[in-house]
């Protein structure tokens, strides 16, 4: 399941995008443009991505049972492969249907006047001002969803670079809104200069493509978010830290001759399952064997809390070989 710095990110996003919908979708009723309708959709579709991650969050923390032993904890990294097509389907698709549209029926945005009293004054405002507002207000909040989800992304390593960081990591909610702040700001300065564009040289079929620009970013967007999850769905083991960490653990054991095997899964962020095969010393007994599992399993636990599951096998280093060699036949 998500952690509680994951859920922190997912609800800033959330309440900043629903926020923005409602004043894009105002904009583009009043102006007509191409590109607020499509940064519109874009925060709708946002919107119902964060909607799905804490759906996901919530269904990956239930127990495990009898149907799924293992728990539900990979629900997550489905939601969040979901939350990828949505945004590919959703949004990069709409704003590319849009922006066509508009390439090949050009309207002007409107260029008329709102009159509206406030505080006695009665002021004037062009509607093609209102996109300029709504996406500098739209900026002000995406930045500050993004520096929240950057903040805490960071916080769970901040030794790597970032790309290296995202695809070493195992919580797909965080480098998921992470993706769709930084496809957001980049969206918005591309409505910002087609609207822009389209007014001062009054040539609007530049809104359409800043549209279909719009499109293009959230389309790779989708595309790299799916690859990072397919990673995820199909079964990726723990970060080399953790397994070398493992390794120390058993190697420092006396009783352990030689470590055959170590096989890690994540089933979830911190929901890892950890398989040995070790070659214990000659002469130990049973009860000894016993007392070196459970002691390595309890110490194992403590240093990493992360692994959940523990499965050590008892096993030459001649049988482990000819195993294998039987499984690869």
């Amino acid at each position: 399941m998500a952690s509680a710095s994951s859920k922190k990110v997912i609800y800033a996003a959330l309440m900043a995008n629903s926020a923005i919908a409602v004043a894009k979708f105002g904009a583009s009723a009043l102006t007509g443009s191409s590109a607020m309708l499509s940064e519109a959709i874009h925060s709708v579709v946002d919107t119902g991505n964060q909607g799905l991650l804490l759906y996901g969050s919530a269904k990956a923390a239930k127990p495990a049972d009898a149907r799924h032993p293992f728990g539900y904890g990979m629900e997550l990294y489905f939601w969040t492969f979901v939350v990828a097509l949505l945004i590919f389907a959703g949004g990069a698709g709409l704003s590319i249907y849009e922006g066509i549209g508009k390439i090949q029926h050009p309207h002007p945005i409107s260029d008329d006047v709102i009159s509206f009293s406030l505080f006695g004054t009665t002021l004037s405002i062009q509607h093609v001002m209102v996109n300029y507002v709504v996406l500098g207000f739209a900026m002000v909040f995406e930045i500050y969803a993004w520096t929240i989800a950057y903040t805490e992304f960071r916080r769970t390593d901040d030794s790597k670079g970032l790309i290296t960081a995202i695809r070493q990591s195992k919580d797909p909610t965080i480098f998921t809104v992470l993706f769709e702040d930084t496809a957001a700001v980049l969206g918005l300065i591309i409505a910002f200069v087609g609207v822009y564009l389209a007014d001062t040289l009054n040539m609007p079929v530049l809104d359409g493509v800043a549209s279909v620009g719009i499109g293009i970013i959230l389309a790779i967007t989708a595309s790299l978010l799916a690859y990072e999850c397919k990673g995820l769905l199909i079964g990726e083991g723990a970060s080399p830290a953790v397994v070398n960490g493992v390794g120390k653990i058993v190697d420092d054991d006396p009783r352990i001759k030689l470590t055959n095997e170590i096989l890690t899964l994540h089933f979830g962020p911190v929901d890892i399952l950890l398989n040995l095969s070790l070659d214990f010393i000659d002469g130990i007994d049973a009860n000894e064997v016993e007392s070196a599992i459970s002691e390595l399993e309890a110490r194992i636990k403590q240093d990493y809390p992360e692994i959940t599951r523990v499965f050590i096998e008892a096993q030459s280093v001649a049988g482990h070989r000819r195993a294998q060699r039987e499984s690869e036949e």
